[in-house]
């Protein structure tokens, strides 16, 4: 797709901000040992941590070409 390849500023942006939310997350839920809403708060922590590996890794996807 060449949104991403074409906005760079926005990609990097959105990196920025999900991996420090996520990290964010990650540490407060972390804090809350033995309650089950610490972990939801992780959960949500690392769903935005993989967001920002996929953010980086799409400019880097190959278009799918038909099988012949």
């Amino acid at each position: 797709m060449k949104f991403w390849k074409e906005h760079v500023a926005l990609r990097i942006t959105l990196m920025a901000c999900s991996f420090i939310i996520g990290m964010i997350l990650l540490i407060l839920g972390w804090s809350m040992t033995g309650q089950l809403k610490g972990l939801g708060i992780m959960l949500v922590g690392l769903v935005l941590i993989l967001l920002t590996l996929a953010l980086y890794n799409k400019p880097f996807e190959d278009p799918k070409s038909p099988i012949k």
